[in-house]
């Protein structure tokens, strides 16, 4: 029995044995390719779209202490830089992280994560420009300066690099310092708009010369650029500017000039053309001639168009055209109703054809051409899209008028334009204008009234009002005149001119009441666009009207709005120039009041302003003692260092500024104690030093 169970165990032990090295495998069944296919692809993306679904949204959390803040910028810090481990290369994920540092006031965190970042991807160009966009907006003007500078030197061909350096330099004044940037940037020979850049530079500090010695460099043959842009349009820009600066022989040469480098080979029209327009502005037509039968003859007829039509307009102008009448009139007109046919709304084709039309044929041909021109409607309600279409109808108006004196058509031109624009909409206040003005021409003043008031009824602007109410003044119709500002002030309460005008136009008329009336109703209005120049008119015209203590009481209200230190002087000049015995001790009154006001005033500069604007009241009008006391009152300019560290974190100096110590105010009392010490301890040193006779020198120097 025993060695039969030992040999059944042995064959259990092999055929479990052999279970786990053959695993069974399911066989299948149906073979066949299922009917709806799922890539691997997709199920990856069904995947991370169920992940984004079941994500929770994160708590929001509230920073109560100063534990909490640091334990959010620990795990804010760990999360960037996680990302930063995860990917390198994503420069997203460092500017991100260096934004985040900034916001936070920590620069050098910043600056340190910069750095990092400009060692894994140095040709980022958005990662330079956030750098330095960083340090200036932070007033870190050398540290901006450096960034430039390695920018430049690492990445020269990147423009918007030297643009930004010039512009910053520029900005800070620092004139010598962004034309040496320029010139930097002229060695390695940018493209063309740099250099015109510079010219512009140049032109802006009124340094022709200097933009003269950049045009030669730029154009000159064996010169910087003329071997890397060599074309006619930088010729004709350095002939322009010379004749723009009053320099006409200098003009000339460079055109001569550019006519012998370029030759017959590499003819150009336009360098020609502007060559003939420059002589035909300095009336040497016979020299214009030359010009164009000179280029006539070597240029290919082709290539000449522009050239043929410039011709064709000069002998127009100043020749005798009977010669080419016919053929030049006949051809533009061709070219002119091919333009028109191609695109009816093409206004501008439409302005040549008619400008060619009322030149050189009878009235009906030219009214002909202008009412298939007005014909062309545009298609869409928008004021933009008419703004060219309306002055076919204005120069319509004024060839009726002017031209073929026919007073009838020209009101009707008039009258259908008007009918045709959609006032709901938008209108053109020009039109009114001119169709009233027109009708006082023909001396027809209830028409021109009636167009007018029909205008602000329909369409009020700004504009309508000014010139209805310009016309009755010209009439001396001021009653009609006091509505119309009735009526534009109750469509623009906030517009100050016009509370200002009519105001004066009422003291003109000497009702002095009304006007002061019309002030206080401007004054009082919730919303003005420049409330400053209402205020200073209202102020001035009761000092006209020797209102002085109307004056005092405007003030008072005005400081009650703004304690603005422009107002305290304005207030304390009028108190010295209202010319009575007690201007003196009411101007030294304001002043109090004002330094009073003034003491929780962040600007120090205008404490300071202030405080010296009484000074020289004092000085002009006070005692010694006033003016003791002023000079105890002014400031103490302080002269202060702070620590300075370079972009590795180590120690770069001190940097001086200068601040404002008053000695009215007590939390600087421990700095000005501290000072006054200071002076004593000096002044003893001193005294010790002179007492060489003393005995007991040694022991008092220590003492002290």
């Amino acid at each position: 029995r025993g060695g039969a169970c030992a040999q059944s165990g042995g064959k259990m032990a092999s055929t479990a044995a052999g279970k786990q090295r053959i695993p069974k495998v399911a066989k299948v069944k149906n073979k066949a390719p299922a009917e709806v296919q799922i890539t691997a692809e997709q199920l990856l993306r069904e995947a991370k779209e169920r992940e984004l679904e079941l994500l929770p949204p994160p708590p929001q959390q509230k920073i109560t202490d100063v534990e909490e803040l640091n334990d959010y910028k620990l795990r804010k810090r760990k999360t960037f830089e996680d990302n930063i481990r995860k990917n390198r290369t994503v420069i997203s994920n460092w500017i991100k992280y260096a934004q985040w540092e900034e916001s936070l006031k920590e620069i050098q965190r910043a600056r340190s994560i910069y750095e990092r970042a400009l060692d894994v991807d140095y040709r980022n160009v958005t990662l330079w420009l956030k750098y330095a966009e960083m340090e200036m907006k932070n007033r870190q003007v050398n540290h901006a300066r450096n960034i430039w500078d390695r920018a430049i030197t690492t990445l020269p061909r990147v423009n918007q690099f030297w643009y930004k350096y010039t512009y910053m330099e520029e900005m800070l004044g620092n004139v010598a310092g962004s034309r040496q940037v320029f010139e930097r940037w002229m060695e390695w020979q940018p493209e063309e708009q740099a250099w015109h850049s510079y010219i512009n530079f140049e032109l802006r500090y009124k340094e022709v010369d200097r933009a003269r010695s950049i045009y030669e460099r730029y154009i000159l043959f064996k010169a910087v650029l003329v071997l890397v842009h060599p074309d006619v349009k930088n010729w004709i820009k350095y002939a322009r500017f010379e004749e723009k600066h009053s320099y006409f022989a200098h003009a000339r040469k460079v055109y001569e000039r550019a006519v012998e480098f370029f030759g017959e080979e590499h003819m150009d029209e336009h360098l020609y053309v502007a060559f003939a327009k420059f002589e035909e502005n300095q009336k040497e037509f016979e020299r214009v001639r030359v010009i164009y039968k000179y280029a006539l003859d070597r240029i290919p007829k082709q290539d000449a168009q522009n050239l043929f039509k410039n011709y064709t307009i000069f002998e127009k102008k100043f020749g005798d055209r009977r010669g080419i009448e016919d053929i030049i009139v006949s051809k533009r007109r061709f070219q002119y109703e091919e333009e028109v046919k191609a695109n009816p709304h093409n206004y501008d084709a439409w302005f040549d054809y008619l400008r060619l039309v009322e030149s050189d044929t009878d009235a009906e041909t030219v009214r002909e051409v202008y009412e298939r021109a007005i014909a062309n409607v545009p298609p869409i309600q928008e004021k933009r899209h008419w703004k060219r279409y309306i002055y076919l109808w204005i120069n319509y108006a004024l060839y009726e008028e002017l031209e073929a004196k026919a007073s009838k058509r020209t009101r009707q031109v008039y009258q259908a334009c008007l009918e045709l624009l959609p006032h709901k909409k938008f209108t053109f206040a020009k039109m009114w204008l001119l169709y009233a003005q027109f009708e006082i021409r023909q001396k027809n003043l209830p028409l021109a009234r009636r167009a007018l008031g029909t205008s602000i009824g329909k369409c009020p602007k700004n504009k309508l009002f000014k010139g209805y109410i310009e016309l009755e003044l010209q009439l001396r119709e001021f009653d009609r005149c006091r509505k119309l500002y009735e009526k534009f002030l109750e469509f623009a309460p906030e517009n100050c001119t016009s509370w200002i005008k009519f105001a004066e136009l009422e003291t003109i008329l000497g009702d002095i009441d009304r006007a002061r009336a019309i002030y206080e109703l401007a004054i009082g209005q919730p919303r003005l666009d420049m409330p400053e120049v209402l205020w200073k008119s209202y102020i001035d015209f009761e000092i006209e009207q020797e209102e002085y203590e109307k004056t005092r009481n405007l003030y008072r209200r005005l400081l009650q709005r703004t304690q603005h230190v422009k107002v305290w002087i304005s207030f304390a000049q009028f108190e010295l120039s209202a010319g009575r015995e007690e201007r003196l001790p009411r101007c030294r009154q304001i002043y109090e009041e004002a330094n009073k006001a003034m003491r929780s005033c962040e600007e120090k500069e205008e404490r300071v302003m202030l405080l010296e604007s009484w000074r020289s009241f004092e000085e002009e009008f006070g005692t010694d003692t006033t003016k003791e006391r002023i000079d105890k009152l002014m400031p103490e300019k302080i002269k202060k260092r702070r620590k300075l560290q370079a972009e590795d974190g180590s120690d770069a100096g001190w940097e001086e500024y200068y601040d404002y110590i008053f000695p009215e105010d007590t939390a600087n009392q421990p700095n000005l104690k501290l000072l006054a010490m200071a002076k004593l301890w000096k002044k003893q040193q001193q005294e010790s030093e002179a007492a060489a006779t003393d005995p007991d020198k040694d022991i008092d120097e220590s003492q002290t």
